[in-house]
Formats: structure tokens, C-alpha cells, sequence
């Protein structure tokens, strides 16, 4: 495991969490879909598809799931999640973001191509996501996709007409040698910082619930500032420092900010064309 994430920047873990901690997960985040029928437009809590309606309820995102309800937030600290990220960057951890990312079955927002550390660049990138899988992740669903390696290279450019646009500027881009992220309900997802990754509407007629995790090693600190008390609260396991570790990595910075603050799909819609080229076909 720790050898092909190293070396290609993404893996895939099968059974991790239990059946009976699915179907729980599943209950709550039906309550919530339930709950933004209530909801005509984006707030704090969710982020609407454009055809969401209340007799038709979309919900691509619920923002920061591990504030409204209290099974999100024993997910991000599970034991067997824990486990195998602390393989990975270390033992002591701390989390920097998280979002329940929902695709609507017959569509589904898509996620342009893009690197995480393009939005948030740190002092070193021991740093990765997990993706609880709510629903097995298949092609057909829209499930994430990496390129292997990317994870070792440069920052590509995110920015379009010199504001940053949360996607991948650069049109020498090359996506044909993309890989699907292919697993189980019950599994996770784990891709590096650095690697470039996205997903295509779910083309299945049932839905794909992703469950992201953001974890950081202690010594790795954001280059745009960080409150001390925030941080010491985000530990996951492990102590904070006042030491972050500096490493030789490249950086681009978010700045100019985006057009259309908020969500990932809000920042990257300013594009009017798809970064998806050979891995869409």
C-alpha cells in the first residue's frame, strides 16, 4: 500500500469501514437531502445543484459535514482511518477541511481537473485526502480519477484571465493516461495533495455520496496563514508544534482571488469549457 501510494500518488482500501457504518452514514446524509428541500439557494451548510429544486431535491455538497452532525466528525477521527494515514505522513495529524461531495444519479456535477495543493499550498506537502466511499465508486458513477505521478511534478496553472479558477489551466494538459479510483462502499479513497485528480457526472441511475477528509502532518503549515487555536483544535492525533517543517516544494499561490468564491464547482464554472480531454472519452 504505502509503495504505490508513493510512487503514483492515489490508492484505493477496501473495507474499512463496516456495513453497519455505512448504512448509518447513508441514514444521516438522506436526512440532509431531505433537509435542503428546504433550501432554494447555496448557504453555509449546502451547495445545490443548478436543477435542485424541493420536489426534487440535488445536493452536490454538504459543506463542512463534520460541524452538523456528530457521526461525520467520528468518521474523520476512525481508528482504521487514522491508521493508515499516520503510514502515510506520520502519526501526529491534524485536518484542514472536510465535505460531503454528492453526485445525483443522471448526472451530478462534475469535478474539473485539479490539485488540491493549487488552493491551499503549505510549508511541506505530507499532506492527502481520504474519500469515505458512502456508495461503491465505479466508472459509471463518476468516480474519482488520478494521474499517476503527478504528485512528483510541478503546480500546474489554475488561474483564467489572471484570477485563480479552482481547475487546470494549461493547455498543453494532458489527461490520457488518467486512472479510475474504482472501490467498494465501505472503502476509501486516499490521493496526495499534489496529484491532479477529478471525476465525471454519474451516468448511473443512483447516486455517489463521497465522504472527504483532509489530513495534514503537524509539521505542515498553510503559507496563507494560520490561527494557532484553530489549529490546535483541528488535531485529529498526536501534538502540535510550533515548528513547521520546511521542504524543498514547488508553490503557486491562489491569489488573485477567484471570481466566485465558495465551493469548488462555484470557482471552477468561470470556465466555459471542460478540462476533461482523452479521460472523458
Amino acid at each position: 500500500m504505502n509503495l504505490r501510494y508513493h510512487k503514483i500518488g492515489y490508492i484505493g482500501v477496501n473495507d474499512v469501514l463496516s456495513q453497519s457504518e455505512v448504512e448509518a452514514l447513508r441514514r444521516v446524509t438522506d436526512e440532509y437531502v431531505e433537509k435542503s428541500r428546504l433550501v432554494s439557494e447555496s448557504d453555509d451548510v449546502f451547495d445545490l445543484e443548478p436543477t435542485h429544486s424541493a420536489r426534487e431535491p440535488k445536493l452536490r455538497r454538504l459543506k463542512e459535514p463534520i460541524h452538523v452532525h456528530e457521526l461525520y466528525r467520528n468518521t474523520l477521527c476512525h481508528k482504521k482511518i487514522l491508521a493508515i494515514v499516520s503510514q502515510l505522513i506520520g502519526s501526529s495529524i491534524w485536518t484542514n477541511g472536510n465535505k460531503l461531495n454528492m453526485k445525483s444519479g443522471g448526472g451530478g456535477s462534475p469535478v474539473q481537473w485539479h490539485q488540491d495543493w493549487a488552493w491551499y499550498p503549505f510549508t511541506n506537502d505530507d499532506m492527502l485526502a481520504v474519500g469515505v466511499c458512502i456508495d461503491g465508486m465505479t466508472e459509471e458513477n463518476g468516480c474519482l480519477l488520478g494521474i499517476p505521478g503527478t504528485h512528483k511534478g510541478p503546480i500546474l496553472d489554475h488561474h483564467l484571465d489572471g484570477r485563480f479558477a479552482g481547475a487546470v489551466t494549461d493547455e498543453a494538459f494532458d489527461d490520457s493516461v488518467a486512472e479510475k479510483i474504482e472501490v467498494k462502499a465501505g472503502a476509501i479513497s486516499i490521493h496526495h495533495v499534489r496529484v491532479l485528480h477529478g471525476s465525471l457526472p454519474n451516468l448511473s441511475p443512483n447516486p455517489r455520496r463521497l465522504l472527504l477528509f483532509q489530513y495534514c502532518a503537524s509539521d505542515a503549515w498553510p503559507l496563507m496563514g494560520v490561527d494557532w487555536d484553530e489549529y490546535v483544535s483541528s488535531h485529529v492525533c498526536g501534538t502540535p508544534t510550533n515548528q513547521p517543517r520546511l521542504s524543498d516544494v514547488p508553490v503557486r499561490i491562489p491569489l488573485p482571488h477567484p471570481v466566485k468564491a465558495g465551493s469548488i464547482y462555484e470557482t471552477q464554472s468561470v470556465s466555459s469549457s471542460s478540462t476533461f480531454k482523452d479521460a472523458a472519452t
